[in-house]
């Protein structure tokens, strides 16, 4: 059973279609996209999640042997992530135990703390089970929080087909998160965490990954109000010479 979404859910979904057919015997969607398309044409049973629907999770099947989160949005129930006899698997993009929860990108940078995409047994807390497989992203000056974004979706996919090749050779080792030594952020924090605040005093240091983290094409960036108007900043960096 798969709960997929985006771009990533939808290259995992299409890569287990292609090469492991026979183990797909459910797909769970967050709307009516192309990955729901993909499990109809290969007549794979398929639902979409509706988060009004309280008893949505308490209808799918509990006699299934890996549970996976493909860059799904939503928390799942702790029955359902008990039924399955290998556990549930989940996608996280970051270095974990660094960035757990949301706006890893935007952290990462913030906090200048190791990055890169994990793929965790899921427990009953958020993103701090067992980390099966993961991969350090390098990043420098030059990146923003569109490239970090960009970085941890391609190499995700990557990561997952090697996770999941190891889960059918039957290896299951992996190792424990101490999640002291990384940091938990929710999607609240982010608007607040965005605002420039024109009276107080910056290291340029951190004002300028305060920036860099925020700027993301086509979405909300830092932001400062200024006599009664508010104004969003975005930044490049272009690196010159050596």
């Amino acid at each position: 059973m798969i709960f997929a979404d985006g771009d990533v859910g939808e290259k995992i979904v299409s890569y287990l279609i292609t090469n492991y057919i026979d183990d797909l015997i459910m797909i769970i969607t967050a709307s009516e996209n192309n990955i729901s398309v993909l499990a109809k044409e290969n007549e794979i049973e398929t639902h979409v999640f509706n988060k009004e629907d309280k008893n949505f999770y308490e209808r799918l099947p509990c006699d299934i042997d890996l549970g996976i989160l493909a860059w799904w949005p939503h928390i799942i129930t702790k029955k359902l992530i008990k039924s399955a006899k290998q556990g549930f698997i989940n996608t996280h993009p970051s270095y974990l135990p660094f960035n757990r929860g949301k706006n890893y990108n935007f952290w990462a940078l913030v906090e200048q703390v190791p990055f890169g995409v994990s793929i965790h047994f899921v427990d009953l807390s958020i993103d701090s089970g067992a980390i099966l497989l993961q991969k350090k992203i390098p990043y420098d000056w030059t990146d923003n929080g569109e490239s970090l974004y960009k970085k941890a979706s391609s190499s995700m996919v990557d990561l997952f087909q090697l996770a999941y090749i190891k889960l059918k050779s039957g290896h299951t080792a992996c190792k424990p998160q101490d999640i002291s030594l990384g940091s938990f952020h929710q999607s609240s924090e982010l608007e607040q965490a965005s605002q420039i605040n024109l009276e107080k005093q910056y290291r340029a240091r951190d004002l300028l990954n305060l920036l860099r983290a925020r700027t993301f094409n086509g979405h909300p960036s830092c932001w400062f109000v200024d006599d009664g108007s508010k104004y969003e900043v975005t930044i490049k960096i272009k690196k010159v010479a050596k």
